[in-house]
């Protein structure tokens, strides 16, 4: 396999890591705010293998707004690395100049002034362009899906992932991998593979309970420019935890590390030239899946959400983070001889919607997918004066007002919303449309409960879903971003383990302290328990606005942070 030495020497005989056209240059260019189509094409052809990779799109057919995180804490040997630095120390590590839209694509800050400057980012009629400017190169360029696809959208909702899978189908996609694509229900997911889909759905780590023996294709093995290339499936590892499991009952997930390397091992004794993996795993833990299985060449990650414009070498293995929502696609050409990748480039395009013609053919099927649902999706429900962004290891501004919807609308102390990280943004002063509203809450298990909990279990759900997120062996990280929490103030110690980490829990309105024997009204949504009865949580958010009128979110000071 390629050596780190031999790896720079190839990268920098390039110009840069990340391709011909150098991430160093069209930083350059961005600064100098010049970006043309062209420039954001542009790529140094190398080697004999083109991979595309597009990921975590959550039906989000149009372009949009996205903010990245503001806060993206590592722990344990993950602390201080990519993806957990943000905002200028991330633009400091990869050399882009403030104000530039890369600043505004990559990370958070002065996120509003950018956004009025630069537009919206993604909408797969972008997407189509790009991919077929790659194909035109590269003909033989293999197309590859992440997951999180089918869900996210007011339409994937109505049309249960139909519309997202025709469009796909349009794009070209080769092979996927899946997470939400299960909250669909295993009868759904079934018919779409089975009768729908046009191009393999993989899963080497999904196994049917009973017979304990694969439930979908682990692989897929593609000739390419006269190479066997091995594309292997990783599904999201923590589905039963994360998400309902009595969607999929018959199903089992996991990492399943030795499985990962037993498929390795089976699809190089086949002539595997180049194996890829097509990873949900999220970063960290593929970033210790590389360092623990041998044989994988590149690492195309997915569900956490990142943005990478550079590759992350662990071993002999390149990590590839090719963002969210649609913002990204990357370009990866390899170099592989001899049964062994000899070399790298990389480059992740920004889908600017103002700089990237819409392809005509794309753009007439999107119309007619959301053709149906447009006068419900466009309705104006209300205002806002404040951003509305939802990203980040805890509160953002839709789930504050979420929360304050839960509050209000259902008469609660206490507000509960998960930390999921999807959910395009809305700037302020902007009208907010059922289409936003769906766009931060659309799912199939909506209901939004009202409970009575006593401050004892308010702190073990806290600390259970702390250690989701803060558990220093990434192969224990088994959630998204920090549960958010309404009406109530917190500090978290993400040092300590778990059960230790919370402290100094406050009910907001009175400034008592959570009595751990006091039972309190709790409202949330998105329950993981099947038979949760309450109305759905896009009424009791649409209920709200409406009452408002405008909304304002005022900045969230409840949460204190130690130890990051």
């Amino acid at each position: 396999m390629i050596s780190r030495r031999d790896f720079l020497q190839t990268a920098m005989a390039a110009s840069a890591i990340v391709g011909g056209s150098g991430f160093g240059n069209w930083a350059r260019l961005a600064a100098r705010q010049a970006l043309t189509q062209d420039q954001l094409l542009e790529f140094d052809t190398f080697g004999n293998l083109t991979l595309v990779h597009i990921t975590d799109m959550h039906a989000q057919l149009k372009p949009l707004y996205f903010r990245e995180p503001e806060i993206n804490i590592g722990v344990g040997a993950q602390k201080g690395l990519v993806p957990h630095i943000t905002g200028a120390d991330y633009r400091r590590m990869y050399g882009i100049e403030d104000g530039s839209p890369l600043h505004y694509a990559l990370t958070w800050d002065d996120f509003t002034a950018l956004a009025r400057e630069y537009g919206r980012i993604g909408g797969v009629d972008r997407a189509a362009t790009v991919i077929k400017s790659i194909r035109a190169d590269r003909p033989e360029a293999i197309i590859l899906d992440g997951g999180d696809t089918w869900q996210g959208s007011y339409t994937a909702l109505k049309t249960e992932g139909a519309d997202m899978v025709r469009v796909m189908n349009a794009l070209g996609v080769e092979a996927m991998t899946s997470h939400w694509e299960f909250t669909l229900g295993i009868d759904r997911v079934t018919e779409i593979v089975d009768n729908e889909l046009n191009f393999p759905f993989l899963g080497a780590n999904i196994f049917d309970k009973e017979w304990d023996e694969p439930a979908y294709d682990p692989y897929r093995m593609f000739e390419r420019g006269g190479l066997k290339v091995a594309v292997i499936g990783q599904a999201f590892p923590y589905m039963p935890v994360a998400n309902p499991g009595w969607m999929f009952p018959g199903l089992s997930f996991g990492i399943r590390q030795e499985r990962m390397a037993e498929v390795v091992a089976e699809v190089r004794a086949k002539g595997a030239d180049c194996v890829v993996l097509l990873s949900h795993n999220g970063f960290d833990v593929d970033r210790k899946l590389a360092a623990q299985v041998d044989g994988i060449d590149v690492i195309l990650t997915g569900h956490t959400h990142d943005a990478l414009p550079e590759p992350v070498q662990v071993n002999n293995t390149f990590l590839i983070a090719s963002g969210s929502h649609g913002k990204f696609i990357s370009r990866v050409d390899l170099d592989i001889r001899d049964g062994e990748m000899k070399g790298i480039r990389h480059k992740l395009i920004p889908l600017f919607a103002d700089v990237i013609a819409p392809d005509a053919q794309m753009a007439a099927l999107v119309e007619a997918e959301r053709a149906p649902f447009e006068a419900e999706m466009g309705e104006v429900i209300g205002q806002t004066s404040s951003l509305l962004y939802r990203r980040g290891n805890f509160n953002g501004t839709w789930d504050d007002l979420i929360c304050n919807a839960l509050r209000e609308e259902r008469d609660a102390d206490i507000a509960l919303s998960p930390g999921f990280r999807w959910g395009a943004s809305v700037l302020p002063d902007s009208d907010i449309t059922r289409e936003d509203i769906f766009n931060a809450t659309s799912m199939s298990y909506p209901a939004a409960y009202r409970n009575e909990m006593t401050g004892e279990t308010l702190k073990l759900i806290l600390e259970d879903v702390a250690d989701n997120l803060f558990n220093p062996d990434p192969y224990y990280q088994q959630g998204g971003d920090m549960v958010r929490v309404g009406g109530m103030g917190y500090t978290i110690d993400i040092t300590k383990p778990q059960g230790e980490r919370f402290s100094d829990m406050t009910l907001l309105k009175t400034g008592e302290r959570i009595d751990p024997a006091k039972t309190y009204v709790v409202a949330g949504w998105a329950s993981v328990n099947e038979g949760t009865e309450g109305p759905a949580i896009w009424d009791v958010v649409e209920s709200y606005i409406k009452r408002q009128g405008t909304v304002s979110v005022e900045p969230n000071t409840s949460v204190k942070v130690v130890g990051a």
